[in-house]
């Protein structure tokens, strides 16, 4: 992986990775995949509203009967198996 960095930046990096007594590398992966965990977090996980969240528990608890294009979709499944 690299890295474009100004000259300034560069010189930034590698000072403020002297000052934690880390190499650039070490000093960039340390502080960069935390941010970079949340973000993907974020971006994959679900947020559901209260009502949504109530709507998801009723049907979990009480499912609705199956249409019967799920029903032949279900046979046809069983079949190919």
């Amino acid at each position: 992986m690299e890295l474009r960095a100004t000259k300034d930046e560069k010189r930034l990096l590698a000072q403020a990775a002297a000052y934690e007594r880390l190499d650039v590398t070490s000093f960039i992966m340390r502080n960069v995949l935390p941010t970079a965990r949340d973000v993907v977090d974020r971006a994959e996980r679900i947020v559901l509203s209260e009502r949504d969240t109530a709507r998801v528990l009723e049907l979990l608890e009480n499912p609705p009967k199956p249409t019967p294009a799920l029903v032949a979709a279900a046979r046809r499944r069983v079949a190919r198996t």
